[in-house]
């Protein structure tokens, strides 16, 4: 995340954000990371996150059993649009 903070500053902010929330959060499921993040969206394995104000796409896999969220991905729009990232999410 923070390589891609230094090339896309504008995210910074929003990237820092979820971070704080991720790392205090206790999710259970998909539903509990709706209730913080409702534009979350499960691919496969992987839930993704908009980010900076749908500017940007945080992908990860989200171990609920062991409150472990692992970042796979963070990518701009066009970058998620061309969907070369989906094999690691099957």
């Amino acid at each position: 995340m923070k390589l891609f903070a230094r090339e896309h500053p504008d995210a910074t902010p929003s990237l820092n954000s979820w971070y704080k929330v991720a790392n205090g959060a206790r999710w259970r499921s998909l539903d509990d990371v709706r209730e913080t993040f409702p534009h979350a969206d499960l691919v496969g394995d992987c839930t993704v996150f908009d980010i900076g104000g749908n500017k940007y796409r945080l992908i990860t896999i989200i171990i609920y059993s062991v409150q472990r969220v692992y970042v796979r991905f963070v990518m701009t729009h066009t970058e998620y649009s061309k969907n070369r990232w989906k094999h690691d999410c099957c």
